[in-house]
């Protein structure tokens, strides 16, 4: 089970790495800002406001990720194999 853990970390750390590479900036898009004539929610409030956020990885992060991924899958491969 851990082997299994440690695999799916190191996987999950090698795409991340090679996405940020990728990418020049991610853009995590919010709520816009209601209408006047928004519809009333259940309470009758008016739903929040959420702004845009705008990130930049890091020069650093995607060889971080993929180099820190690369060695949690090799560590997962050496782990002991325990079955029936």
């Amino acid at each position: 089970m851990w082997r299994a853990f440690f695999l799916a970390c190191g996987i999950s750390s090698c795409i991340l790495g090679a996405q940020c590479l990728a990418v020049d900036s991610f853009v995590m898009a919010g709520e816009h800002p209601p209408a006047e004539n928004a519809p009333a929610t259940l309470f009758g409030a008016v739903p929040a406001v959420v702004v845009d956020r705008h990130t930049e990885p890091a020069e650093w992060a995607p060889w971080t990720f993929l180099s820190t991924g690369a060695v949690v899958i090799l560590y997962s491969l050496t782990l002991n194999r325990q079955g029936p």
